[in-house]
């Protein structure tokens, strides 16, 4: 009787395939990005390799997309559920590569940002490794102490302390911008798993209190504040590139100057390839495209969301609200600063703009988003788990 009782409790989810519509959707943005990159660097490309190719960024962005690529694959069908178990780890590593990361660059006396982990004639930045790290491990975390999370000590402070650590690292190279979106990344996730309002409002103003001086004493991303402000006559030479991308924007129009007819592209906007493709992808396509562009953007969060509903434990919820929203937010905060609502910040349009550690993580990501969304499930009711509560 009693194991017949077990049985009725047990809930059976049959498998299901992956999530097809996220799928189109990611291999829409890749080829987008492809064709925008190819029309965005042509006269970089030809600049630095002295007339001899228009491909070169194209060339390393198609490696760069196979990689990433056999690595989404790989993800969609490595069960996420064992990401749990490996989480502490991923942060050990995560910390473990930003501190030599760093050193390096103090060692050899590199006055430039320490960003970047060099592995031959590849680089690697070693923050977006701590994107990903960072939300498994607070998926994880969550998963574990649901029902202690609105805790203090026990609940809410140790994930509290890695996002602190790994933050602080990213600050010290310094990335002030990647700092901020991970910690509006993992205010969101501890937000959904049940920490308190008042714990994360005290902790957000802390973070406050203590970048904003920070950031102020960096000279470049002080001039970069300044130049948004508009309120420092010596700062015009560093508003140049913002000028630049809205002058781009205009000249789109409605529906665009056609592929390949960018003016700011030839030598105009600096690195017209990276951070600032939006604004290549407006002058070309208009506001038409950047919408329909945006629009793709949206629609990959809202599968995100209804991966997040239909997964049945809360490792998979917290994950998948968190990746999702992850890219979101980067691809909206890229948008906002190629249009001047924000101050420029350095971070790339995922999967359009060019750099590869930016565009391996982003697929990994959706990877393990494909992954939750067809993995097959045994659970009692017990196991079932409902957001955490928000006093």
């Amino acid at each position: 009787m009693g194991e017949r009782i077990g049985k009725m409790r047990q809930l059976e989810i049959s498998k299901k395939r992956f999530d097809q519509p996220l799928l189109w959707l990611v291999i829409a943005l890749i080829v987008i990005g492809t064709v925008m990159l190819y029309s965005s660097s042509t006269a970089v490309s030809l600049a630095k390799t002295k007339g001899q190719t228009d491909t070169y960024f194209i060339v390393a962005h198609l490696i760069r997309v196979l990689i990433g690529l056999l690595a989404l694959g790989f993800f969609m069908f490595f069960d996420y559920r064992r990401l749990k178990s490996i989480a502490p780890f991923l942060i050990v590593i995560t910390v473990t590569l930003l501190v030599y990361t760093k050193g390096w660059y103090l060692i050899k006396g590199i006055p430039s940002p320490g960003r970047w982990l060099y592995l031959g004639t590849y680089s690697l930045q070693t923050s977006d490794i701590a994107r990903i790290a960072l939300i498994i491990y607070l998926a994880a975390f969550m998963a574990k102490k649901k029902n202690q999370i609105h805790d203090f000590y026990s609940g809410f402070f140790p994930p509290l302390l890695v996002m602190t650590i790994i933050i602080g690292l990213i600050i010290l190279q310094p990335d002030f911008s990647t700092g901020i979106m991970l910690c509006i990344i993992g205010a969101m996730m501890l937000f959904i798993g049940g920490a308190r309002f008042i714990q994360l409002t005290a902790a957000g103003a802390a973070a406050v209190l203590i970048t904003i001086p920070l950031m102020l004493s960096v000279s470049y991303s002080r001039l970069r504040i300044l130049t948004w402000l508009g309120g420092n006559e010596d700062v015009v030479d560093a508003g140049y590139q913002i000028t630049q991308s809205l002058i781009s924007l205009g000249n789109g129009g409605v529906f665009g100057m056609g592929l390949g007819n960018s003016i700011a592209k030839n030598q105009f906007l600096p690195t017209p390839h990276t951070d600032f493709i939006l604004a290549i992808i407006g002058e070309e396509t208009g506001l038409v495209g950047t919408l329909i562009l945006l629009t793709i953007f949206l629609a990959i969060f809202q599968r995100g969301i209804k991966i997040a509903k239909e997964s049945n434990d809360s490792f998979g919820v917290l994950l998948a609200l968190g990746l999702s929203f992850s890219i979101i937010l980067y691809a909206f905060v890229n948008a906002a600063v190629v249009t001047n609502i924000f101050p420029v910040t350095g971070l790339p349009l995922p999967l359009i703009s060019y750099g590869g550690s930016s565009v391996l993580t982003n697929l990994i990501a959706l990877g393990i988003l494909l992954n939750i969304s067809q993995s097959k499930r045994s659970l009692t009711h017990d196991q079932v788990w409902k957001p955490g509560y928000n006093g």
